[in-house]
């Protein structure tokens, strides 16, 4: 018999490759509201993720180990370089192949996800409700990434058949491959070098919700977006409250 813990990571990273596959199927549809839309969703969901790991993964993380703050920094210095050496290559001149402003960011996004399928590993290993907290506003960034991803590819010159069989298979399916392979090897990790994961967990959060989405929503600059931010926040900070 599969654990409940297994179950429910399974579920979450399910349920994220779903909402990855909904935006794109609504921004292939829906072009012109899907691209009116996008900075509140990536505002809203950039308001929970912050608000999560500060206010619960975080001080859970140093609990379980006393140098988890170093892996805190590690974590997200890790998604920042990794980020920066892959924007590195990405060409920004009208006269370059327009397909790589579509591929390059693409492999981008499909490693981002991967590595959310692993946070849902780790995340849930801790507690459920660690997990769901972690899963809650890492969804919602799912959505927005698959209307991303999409324009991209679509700019980038592909048809929109290719722009959505590779949005897909980058965004969305390659977060619950990511857990599949991570999973068994987390599932019988020691509780201290859990915190030491969950700690780097949450600096990738981190890093995604206030170096990703945000500057990403100022420059859309759409009303509403700090309205949307302020409710992620105060989602976030009621679900966690409650629980105490």
């Amino acid at each position: 018999m599969f654990s409940q813990t297994f179950v429910s990571v399974i579920l979450a990273s399910s349920l994220a490759c779903v909402v990855t596959t909904i935006g794109i199927y609504v921004i292939r549809k829906h072009e012109n509201w899907g691209s009116e839309h996008v900075a509140c969703f990536m505002a809203f969901a950039a308001g929970v993720l912050i608000s999560v790991s500060f206010i619960h993964i975080i001080p859970k993380s140093f609990e379980m180990n006393g140098a988890a703050p170093t892996f805190l920094l590690i974590g997200f210095l890790a998604l920042y370089l990794s980020n920066s050496f892959l924007n590195a290559y990405v060409c920004h001149e009208y006269d370059c192949a327009d397909y790589a402003l579509g591929i390059i960011p693409m492999l981008g996004i499909g490693l981002h996800s991967f590595l959310d399928g692993i946070i849902y590993s780790v995340t849930f290993k801790v507690s459920i409700f660690t997990g769901v907290l972690a899963a809650f506003g890492m969804v919602l960034h799912e959505f927005p990434e698959g209307i991303v991803t999409f324009l991209l590819l679509e700019r980038g010159g592909f048809d929109k058949t290719r722009a959505t069989l590779y949005a897909f298979v980058a965004a969305a399916l390659s977060t619950p491959l990511g857990t599949l392979v991570s999973y068994p090897l987390i599932s019988d990790i020691k509780q201290s070098s859990l915190g030491i994961l969950l700690a780097i967990s949450a600096g990738a959060l981190v890093y995604v919700g206030a170096t990703h989405l945000l500057p990403a929503v100022e420059r859309e600059n759409k009303q509403y977006t700090l309205v949307s931010l302020a409710i992620g926040v105060l989602v976030a900070a009621i679900i966690v409250v409650s629980k105490k």
